[in-house]
């Protein structure tokens, strides 16, 4: 049996405070109900946790186990126990998911990977709207006017639909 072909990725990058989160709780509804099949890859900037002390999973990955896949009818969740020496890339995360039930995957954050993203800018977080040429961005989203959009599409973030809209074309779903 072959591998599935993996969905396409496409990012939702900002600076921290603009709003990513907000926007994927607001997009992903839309997309679902257009029956997109989505998975989202979110980078964090600190240690986390999201097992329960005391639950077994929690014990047993204490007790030594590197990785634990935790597995209902209703939801798997692999955690792995593995200190990298540098913040792990989308290329290295992406595989751990299952394709075969996925249209599309979204990343949040993870700016300076190498794929496909859409650019938040807010002005009141006061921070510039920079695009390198080589940065992938193929929109920018924003709530405002800009001065500049480099000849990108501008996407308003107001209206997660018409971004849902400009995903799926884009990605030609």
């Amino acid at each position: 049996m072959a591998e599935p072909l993996a969905p396409p990725l496409l990012g939702i990058s900002a600076w921290s405070g603009t709003g990513k989160t907000s926007l994927l709780v607001k997009l992903l509804p839309v997309l679902r109900a257009r029956g997109v099949k989505v998975g989202v890859v979110k980078h964090a900037h600190h240690p986390f946790e999201i097992d329960q002390p005391g639950k077994d999973s929690f014990r047993v990955r204490q007790a030594g186990a590197v990785q634990v896949l935790l597995a209902s009818r209703w939801r798997r969740a692999l955690m792995i126990d593995d200190e990298l020496d540098h913040e792990p890339t989308t290329a290295e995360l992406v595989p751990l998911l299952d394709h075969s039930g996925l249209d599309l995957v979204l990343v949040e954050g993870f700016k300076s990977n190498p794929v496909p993203k859409i650019i938040l800018w807010r002005s009141e977080v006061g921070r510039p709207l920079e695009i390198k040429p080589d940065d992938g961005v193929i929109a920018i989203a924003t709530d405002g006017l800009l001065e500049t959009a480099f000849g990108l599409p501008v996407l308003d973030l107001n209206r997660p639909e018409r971004i849902a809209d400009f995903i799926i074309d884009w990605a030609q779903l």
